[in-house]
C-alpha cells in the first residue's frame, strides 16, 4: 500500500524542514505515488496524477490568479499534494490566494520553514515506495504459491476459504447465485450472528464491478465463475477499505475456487460438499453450540429449528467400485436424492457420508408424519436415479434437537448396514422393521455373542476353511428354508441324497442333531450373527 502524505511527513528527513500543513489538514490519507520536483508553472502537464510536487515557488508567477489556476491545475491532474520551501520566493507564508485555492480543490499544501535538500526528500520517499512494492510482489507471490498449491491437491471450498481466513484474519463466505452459503469461515467470529438474515443481507450488496468494495456493508465481494460462467460469489468482510493485498488474495481465491469446479466434473457439486460438510459437523460435534449448525443449514435454505428431525441413510444394494469412480458414483446418488427431496417438496440437508453411504438430514414441517415423507422421498428417488439400480433407504428415530441427531444418524446407518445384505423391496427400512438380525447387528461388536457364535459354528468354519468346502452354505439353505429337505436340496441345486449325506455330515461336524428345533434355532442365530461380524465383500 503507497504511503500517505501524513507518511511522508513523519519521515526524518521532512521533519528537518520543520514541515506546516497550511491547506487540506483534512486530505493527508492521500496516496503518495511518486516524489516531483518541479519549479516551473505549468508542471500539471508533465504529471500523471498521485505525485506529491516539491518545489522554492521562484519561477512560479507573480499575477495572483495565476497562482490559483497554478493550484487548481494541479488538482485537476490528480497530484497528492505540494510541498513548498519558504526563503527563496515566499519568505515566512505562502500567499493567502494559494492556501484559499488549495482548500478549494482539496489539494493538500505543505510548508517548510526550514530548507530541506530536496534530493533527501525524494530519496528517502522513494525507498519507501519501492520497499511497499518489493513487500506486495513477496506477498503475491506467497498467495500465488498458496494457492497453485490448492489448485494442484483439488482442495475443497472449506479448505480454500480456511487459507483465505488465515492469510487476513477475516471472515469469508463462498454463496452461490441464489445467495445461499456454500461454506464459511468465520475466522473466530459467532457464526449464528454472521448467518443471520444472510440472504437479505446478501442481496442488498449487488456492486457493478466483479472485483469491488461495498463500504455500507463492509463487504469485499469478488464474482466467482469461468469461461463466461458465474456461479458464486466470495465475499470477505472487512471493519475498513481493503488493502491491495486483500483485493489480490479474493480473486486469487476466487480463480481458484473456479479452477476446482472446472477439474471436479465427475464430483459432488458445491452444494452437496456445503450439506455434506454441515451434516459431517453436527456428526463429529464440530460445532460447539447447535445454534451454529442451525444458522449454517438456514444459511443454505435449510431451516432446523422448531421443527422434527429425522435422519436417513441411503446405500446402493449393488457394491459400488472404487477403480471405477466410485466417489462419482455416490455424487450421483446423492444428486438424485437431492432432486428427490425437491420434487417431494422437503427441504433437506443431502450429503455423501462416507464412499458407500449418502446421508439426508430431513426437517419435517408441521404436521408432517416421517412415514409419508419417507415412502414419498423412496418413491421419487427410484424415478430420478439409475435405471435398474437399487439402494436401501433406512431412517434413524425422529428427534426433536439438533444435539440428538447424532443418535439418529447412527442408527440409520446401523439400520442401513443390515437391509443392504439382504433388502426385500421395501420403501424403507428402520430398527423395527430387521427384527432378530437388527438385534443382531447392533450386538455384534458384544464379545458374548462373538463367543456364541464361534461356539456353534467354529467346527464348521474350521472345516470349510481346511477343505475349500461350502457346508456353512448347505447349513444356511437348509435352516432358511425351515428345515424343509426337498425345498432346501432344489435351491442348493443337488439332488436328494447328495443333500442329505451333506446334512448327515454337519451333523458329526457340528455334534448336533438336525432335526432337533432348539439346536437349529441356536445354529440360525449364530448365522446371523456371523453375517453382522463380517463386512460385505462384495
Amino acid at each position: 500500500m503507497l504511503p500517505t502524505i501524513a507518511d511522508v511527513l513523519a519521515l526524518e528527513t521532512v521533519r528537518r524542514g520543520s514541515p506546516r500543513v497550511v491547506a487540506g489538514a483534512d486530505r493527508l490519507d492521500t496516496r503518495v505515488r511518486w516524489v516531483h520536483v518541479g519549479e516551473i508553472a505549468d508542471i500539471a502537464q508533465l504529471l500523471r496524477g498521485g505525485e506529491l510536487v516539491l518545489t522554492t515557488g521562484v519561477a512560479l508567477p507573480e499575477d495572483p490568479d495565476k497562482l490559483a489556476d497554478y493550484i487548481g491545475e494541479l488538482s485537476s491532474v490528480g497530484a497528492s499534494g505540494l510541498i513548498v520551501e519558504l526563503g527563496r520566493r515566499f519568505v515566512g507564508e505562502l500567499p493567502q490566494v494559494v492556501v484559499k485555492a488549495a482548500e478549494e480543490h482539496g489539494l493538500p499544501v505543505i510548508v517548510l520553514t526550514r530548507e530541506t535538500p530536496f534530493v533527501q526528500i525524494t530519496e528517502s520517499v522513494h525507498a519507501r515506495i519501492i520497499d511497499i512494492q518489493l513487500e506486495e510482489l513477496r506477498a503475491s507471490e506467497q498467495l500465488h504459491e498458496v494457492f497453485t498449491e490448492l489448485s494442484v491437491e483439488g482442495a475443497s471450498p472449506a479448505e480454500v476459504l480456511a487459507q483465505v481466513a488465515r492469510l487476513s484474519g477475516r471472515p469469508v463466505l463462498l454463496e452461490n447465485l441464489a445467495h445461499q452459503v456454500l461454506a464459511a469461515e468465520s475466522a473466530g467470529r459467532d457464526a449464528g450472528a454472521l448467518l443471520a438474515g444472510w440472504e437479505t443481507r446478501s442481496r442488498a450488496v449487488a456492486p457493478a464491478e466483479r472485483t469491488a468494495y461495498d463500504p455500507a456493508s463492509g463487504w469485499l465481494v469478488t464474482t466467482v465463475g469461468a469461461r463466461g460462467q458465474d456461479w458464486g460469489r466470495l465475499i470477505l468482510l472487512c471493519d475498513a477499505q481493503p488493502s491491495p493485498r486483500d483485493m489480490v488474495l479474493a480473486e486469487r481465491a476466487a480463480t481458484t475456487l473456479a479452477l476446482g469446479r472446472l477439474l471436479e466434473r465427475h464430483q459432488e457439486s458445491l452444494e452437496r460438499q456445503a450439506h455434506g460438510t454441515i451434516i459431517t459437523g453436527i456428526l463429529t460435534h464440530a460445532y460447539a453450540d447447535p445454534d451454529e449448525a442451525a444458522a449454517r443449514a438456514r444459511a443454505v435454505g435449510v431451516p432446523l429449528t422448531g421443527r422434527k428431525l429425522i435422519s436417513v441413510v441411503i446405500r446402493p444394494t449393488e457394491p459400488i467400485d472404487q477403480a471405477l469412480d466410485g466417489q462419482a458414483q455416490l455424487g450421483e446418488l446423492a444428486e438424485a436424492t437431492a432432486a428427490a427431496c425437491r420434487d417431494a417438496r422437503l427441504p433437506a440437508l443431502v450429503g455423501a457420508l462416507d464412499q458407500e453411504r449418502v446421508g439426508v438430514l430431513m426437517p419435517l414441517p408441521p404436521r408432517t408424519q416421517a412415514e409419508p415423507a419417507l415412502t414419498s422421498l423412496s418413491e421419487r428417488l427410484r424415478v430420478l436415479w439409475r435405471p435398474g439400480s437399487s439402494f436401501v433407504l433406512a431412517a434413524g428415530s425422529v428427534v426433536e434437537s439438533i444435539r440428538d441427531v447424532r443418535r439418529s444418524f447412527l442408527e440409520a446407518e446401523q439400520v442401513a448396514d443390515v437391509a443392504v445384505r439382504q433388502p426385500d423391496g421395501r420403501a424403507y427400512y428402520r430398527l423395527p422393521d430387521l427384527r432378530l438380525r437388527g438385534l443382531l447387528h447392533l450386538l455384534r461388536d458384544d464379545a458374548r455373542l462373538q463367543t456364541f457364535a464361534e461356539r456353534e459354528l467354529g467346527p464348521l468354519l474350521a472345516h470349510d476353511a481346511q477343505r475349500g468346502g461350502d457346508l456353512t452354505r448347505i447349513l444356511r439353505v437348509y435352516l432358511d428354508c425351515g428345515r424343509n429337505k426337498a425345498v432346501a436340496a432344489q435351491k442348493a441345486h443337488l439332488s436328494r441324497p447328495a443333500f442329505y449325506d451333506r446334512l448327515r455330515r454337519l451333523e458329526r461336524i457340528l455334534d448336533t442333531d438336525l432335526d432337533d428345533v432348539e439346536s437349529c434355532l441356536s445354529l440360525h442365530v449364530a448365522l446371523l450373527a456371523l453375517e453382522s461380524f463380517r463386512r460385505d465383500s462384495r
